[in-house]
């Protein structure tokens, strides 16, 4: 913005010629457009409201009650102490980024579990691929199913 009106007034103090009162009009065409539209741009601001379907919350609560009771195949990678679970799961998520992982407790110890699959081929693709880094590596079905 400095800019701009110093070039303005370095142009109207100059000699005045054919040749420079175009380039002064071009410029001064330029600072004006400059102006309008940085007026333009900072005017971009308000409120959004968005009306929703009151049922949409219904919904939403009903998909969540569904999916915390839904069972899934999982990956359990090892188990031990807190210490050892904690360190597993810091290589599983450095090894398989933006998968799902847990530390379970269960008697006595302390289980790593990875994924959590909907369907059996998805689980023992995935069960495939996490055997090569870890081959102890187990997959658990999910406790109550017919499948």
């Amino acid at each position: 913005m400095l800019f701009l009106l110093f070039k303005l007034k370095k142009l109207l103090l100059l000699p005045t010629t054919l040749k420079n009162r175009s380039t002064v009009m071009k410029t001064l065409v330029f600072i004006a457009l400059a102006l309008g539209t940085s007026t333009y741009l900072a005017a971009q601001e308000g409120t959004i409201t968005i009306e929703q379907d009151p049922n949409i919350e219904k919904l939403v609560s009903v998909y969540n009650t569904v999916n915390s009771k839904a069972e899934y195949y999982q990956i359990q990678v090892g188990f031990g102490s807190y210490q050892k679970a904690q360190n597993l799961k810091s290589k599983i998520d450095v090894d398989f980024p933006g998968w799902y992982s847990k530390i379970e407790f269960q008697e006595p110890t302390y289980r790593v579990r990875l994924g959590k699959f909907r369907d059996k081929l998805e689980a023992e693709r995935k069960f495939q691929e996490v055997r090569k880094k870890y081959p102890n590596a187990m997959l658990l079905k999910p406790e109550n199913t017919s499948k």
